[in-house]
């Protein structure tokens, strides 16, 4: 068996991203060999994914990626099974991988961003870079779910991650910092809908419905005419709207204007936007 180096052993904990303990026993089993090593250190990342396939995966992050001068951005939500591993380094920069990948490759699934080249290294695939986390951390990582938008986009990331935004605007140009706050009021204020057509329409009769429900049971509005009552009605209507149409509610940092307020006075129009929060069932 040939000696191995304290070199060698660095060099493959560099190139894989592996304990030192474990370059050292895969180099032994290899008997110095690095491809070799390289490969035994991938099978044992293959079977710790397969051991953890199974497991729950409750906590995670939510990671942006933008790239302006292509105008293609992504948000995504990546799981994992512990809060500590949310917070480690490591898992940090994966989820910020996987949605420059998502926004640079635009996968459509999460079984599609399985099998593609991973755009940092692309002699492997994005599976296999999540396996290597996985043999790090001997825990189930896995993609819940991503979006990738293109235009204007501005995103913002909550401190802790497990919320995040990404924005898309229509200009001719728009100031990054602009983008970002708009994002940040999404996080804060989770409206249902970029713009008032964005509503579903079933959604705003049962709204309707509701109010019409509060006027009849006021004894007040008795002997009020039809055209008082609609005109209270729209006035309901008017609140529900401005209480959760992202353009219609007053700006998080001013709220003496509306975010379409905000927007008009930049020349931007509101496109749309992705508001994830981690461990949500479906995206908002």
């Amino acid at each position: 068996m040939s000696q191995i180096s304290a070199a060698d052993v660095m060099k493959l904990r560099d190139m894989t991203g592996m304990q030192m303990m474990k370059c050292k026993e895969a180099l032994v089993k290899a008997n110095g060999d690095m491809q070799k090593a390289i490969e035994i250190i991938r099978m044992g990342n293959k079977d710790a994914v397969v051991k953890s396939a199974g497991r729950e995966t409750a906590e995670g992050r939510i990671a942006a990626y933008i790239d302006p001068a292509a105008q293609v951005g992504a948000l995504v939500e990546v799981r994992c099974e512990s809060a500590p591993v949310a917070k480690n380094d490591l898992f940090v920069q994966l989820a910020t991988d996987l949605a420059k990948q998502v926004a640079l490759k635009d996968a459509k699934t999460p079984d599609e961003l399985m099998a593609q080249p991973f755009v940092g290294d692309p002699k492997r695939t994005v599976a296999e870079r999540i396996a290597e986390l996985v043999g790090l951390m001997r825990e189930n990582v896995k993609v819940a779910r991503m979006q990738r938008l293109t235009g204007r986009l501005g995103s913002y990331i909550h401190h802790d991650g497990t919320v995040g935004v990404l924005v898309q605007v229509e200009g001719d140009k728009a100031d990054p910092q602009m983008l970002r706050d708009v994002s940040m009021h999404v996080a804060a204020k989770s409206p249902l809908a970029a713009r008032r057509e964005d509503v579903a329409a079933d959604k705003v009769a049962k709204e309707t419905e509701i109010a019409k429900a509060q006027l009849d049971a006021d004894p007040k509005n008795k002997s009020k005419p039809p055209q008082i009552l609609e005109k209270i009605l729209e006035g309901k209507l008017k609140t529900w709207f401005a209480d959760n149409v992202l353009v219609e509610q007053p700006f998080v940092k001013d709220d003496t204007k509306t975010v379409g307020q905000l927007l008009g006075g930049a020349g931007l129009k509101m496109g749309r936007f992705v508001r994830y929060k981690v461990g949500e069932i479906a995206p908002q």
